[in-house]
């Protein structure tokens, strides 16, 4: 079950809404940024920090506004967490993902975690050859074809970070590499990121039929959590399975392309969709329990406009 604490803001009657909507499952529209109020989610939760976003870092010397190019703020955001881990979500390094432009640009930035990042690419890493310049970037962390697992919390949770770009490689493989995986390493806790995400109600992209085989296998090893970008804005869903149902048995889902690159809008609500926000940039915030997981969703600002916590199911 999933205890929610709604941020407060300035219409009482937003804030009711937002929390009956939550609990009962329904969408929610984007609401102001506002100072969370009541007791953290973190509390009672044994695990480390991890920041969870992607899409993060213009080309080098693009100019920083308000609604652009903005990755040194969430980089600092994320710093004041002091995360264990970074997930990166793909999209790190706009606009080709050459290795100079990430030396250049994301290296000034979110590179300062870069001992601490677990990467996946993007499409736009794909913009050069092979992600040439990702794999050479973030070299001895990941190499192609782009997936690998790690574990978190003495174990106790195994991370799948995956390759989504299956026009670029072979996801089939991917697959049946993930099933293996699984099988091998059963954990009460489990999750994958992955840059393009299953649901979205996001306005350039929306669902990404691709990351449905790998929901099939996560979901076929009760796995609870899955992550990505791609959509430039913030939103969870309840949990779902891989066929569009609102199920107990489902994962939950969100996606952060909120890094700083830039900002999309919402389209039509999805079901399953709780929560959508793009009004400004931010992290997701994650601690990784013993059978449970907490979130937080901060902005560049230092408002947290999202907040929970669920048991993992297994």
């Amino acid at each position: 079950m999933v205890h929610l604490r709604s941020s407060m803001v300035t219409a009482g009657a937003v804030t009711a809404l937002v929390l009956v909507l939550g609990m009962a499952g329904g969408s929610v529209a984007s609401t102001s940024p506002a100072r969370a109020a009541g007791h953290s989610p973190f509390v009672g939760v044994i695990g480390p920090v991890v920041v969870a976003v992607g899409d993060i870092a213009c080309a080098p010397g693009s100019s920083v506004t308000r609604t652009r190019c903005v990755d040194a703020a969430t980089a600092k955001v994320a710093s004041r967490s002091n995360p264990r881990y970074v997930f990166a979500l793909g999209d790190l390094q706009y606009h080709s993902g050459r290795l100079t432009e990430f030396r250049n640009a994301y290296a000034h930035t979110w590179g300062r975690s870069k001992a601490i990042t677990r990467p996946v690419p993007g499409n736009h890493e794909y913009r050069t050859r092979g992600a040439a310049g990702y794999y050479a970037y973030f070299r001895g962390r990941t190499r192609s074809p782009g997936y690998y697992a790690f574990n978190v919390n003495s174990r106790r949770w195994r991370v799948y970070a995956l390759n989504s770009n299956c026009s670029q490689i072979d996801c089939v493989k991917e697959a049946a590499w993930l099933d293996r995986d699984m099988t091998r390493h059963p954990r009460r806790c489990s999750a994958i990121l992955m840059h393009h995400p299953l649901y979205s109600s996001g306005t350039h992209h929306g669902d990404s039929p691709e990351a449905r085989r790998f929901w099939r296998v996560a979901l076929k090893h009760h796995a609870d959590l899955a992550l990505a970008g791609h959509e430039h804005n913030y939103e969870r869903f309840q949990r779902m399975d891989a066929d569009g149902h609102r199920t107990t048995s489902g994962m939950r889902s969100f996606v952060v392309g909120t890094g700083g690159e830039e900002l999309y809008g919402r389209g039509n609500v999805e079901k399953g969709s709780e929560f959508f926000y793009h009004r400004s940039f931010g992290v997701l915030v994650l601690k990784l329990g013993l059978h449970r997981f907490a979130w937080k969703f901060r902005t560049t600002g230092g408002d947290v406009i999202d907040r929970g916590r669920v048991t993992c199911r297994r």
